[in-house]
């Protein structure tokens, strides 16, 4: 019998976090829920709690575990901006669930990293903003990543069996996002709610505008190098609307082994869980008959956005830092009405060009250099601000 693993969902009130406990609904008797963590989102977090009996909960706003501790005595609650760090080191768990965005969560991360606990992994920003460091305390802890990503859990899958050696290229299939085939006179008049309709995936207001820019898998290719050592000339992108192919590995001989799957993000966050095992799921008929699948290479003149993060990843250091830090701000400012669509790009290339801050060492120096970026991105903001 299978043993029941502890688990730890940070973001759980979010897009992933929501899939992931459905995958929990789903396998009562191999998964158990022992801490939760959010943001604000107080009555969503509330009715989780009272569906899965969580020993630990976390919130990082105040008043919020102030109102938990009264309506959950028994229930232990931690408050603030440590709150998900201390769930974390304080809670039995077996495996975390990452599923936080932003920086926010970075510190987190790296406590589940230090616990040597299974860390199934699907903020972005861990691994762009601090990959070798966040790889080092996996290792030296005796724990383990697992990617959630669909692109990253392909090319996990692919690779299983196989040596490095043998791989000739990674191939990360894109949506192409809501404005795919569109001009640079077209972005120009986009709006949130355009760029807010994702054809295929339903996701995180962020991760959706990163993905009508394409930054989202320029982050995935610095995501793809940490994860599997591959240098960036070896990592392409390769446009597929109908996201049905998740990602390509090409090996030596020619030989390209695709991972496929009609979208659904509940079957790589059950993959991250689950392994060595495959569980049933039965989330998606995966029934081809009568569909197109059709590929494009990137347009990296309209959506420049993604030759930053190529660059940006390969100049490391504090770039990859800076480009992360300076795009979700300027995310903000487009979700917010303050900039429009093409300034996005125009923000980040701003921050990058200026003398990004030394290599970080720490965890406190990535967070140092985000700070400088996110200053930075802020001066251009107020400077392309529309309002």
């Amino acid at each position: 019998m299978t043993e029941v693993k502890n688990l730890v969902v940070l973001g759980s009130t979010g897009s992933i976090g929501g899939s992931c406990l459905d995958v929990v609904r789903r396998h009562p008797h191999r998964l158990r829920i022992v801490g939760l963590g959010a943001g604000r989102n107080l009555e969503l977090l509330k009715a989780q709690i009272r569906e899965f009996s969580p020993a630990f909960v976390a919130i990082g706003d105040t008043a919020g575990g102030h109102a938990l501790r009264i309506e959950f005595p028994s229930l232990t609650v931690f408050v603030g901006e440590c709150a998900a760090v201390d769930m974390v080191r304080e809670s039995p768990a077996h495996v975390v669930m990452a599923a936080t965005s932003g920086m926010e969560g970075l510190r987190a991360v790296f406590a589940a990293a230090e616990k040597g606990v299974r860390l199934a992994l699907a903020n972005k920003e861990a691994l762009v903003a601090a990959g070798t460091l966040l790889l080092d305390a996996v290792t030296r802890h005796g724990g383990e990543l697992m990617p959630v990503d669909s692109e990253h859990s392909a090319i996990w899958q692919a690779l299983r069996g196989w040596d490095a050696s043998e791989v000739q290229r990674l191939i990360l299939t894109a949506s192409g996002g809501p404005f795919f085939g569109k001009s640079r006179s077209e972005l120009a008049m986009m709006t949130a709610e355009n760029a807010l309709r994702h054809p295929t995936w339903r996701m995180g207001r962020k991760i959706t505008v990163d993905s009508a820019t394409l930054m989202n898998k320029g982050l995935e290719i610095i995501e793809a190098h940490h994860l599997f050592g591959v240098p960036y000339e070896r990592i392409e992108v390769l446009v597929h609307p109908e996201s049905f192919v998740h990602s390509i590995v090409e090996y030596v001989d020619g030989s390209q082994l695709a991972q496929c799957g009609r979208p659904d993000m509940r079957v790589p966050i059950q993959l991250a869980l689950s392994h060595p095992e495959r569980w049933p799921g039965e989330y998606v008929s995966n029934n081809w008959q009568n569909t197109l699948w059709t590929f494009f290479s990137p347009d990296f003149e309209t959506f420049r956005c993604l030759n930053l993060a190529i660059a940006a990843g390969r100049a490391g250091g504090g770039h990859p830092i800076a480009l992360n830090a300076s795009n979700e701000l300027a995310v903000l400012a487009f979700l917010a009405g303050k900039i429009p669509f093409l300034a996005i790009e125009t923000v980040v290339e701003g921050v990058l060009s200026r003398d990004v801050p030394s290599p970080p060492r720490s965890v406190f120096d990535v967070m140092q250099v985000d700070a400088w970026a996110r200053t930075q991105a802020q001066a251009i903001i107020r400077q392309k601000a529309v309002y």
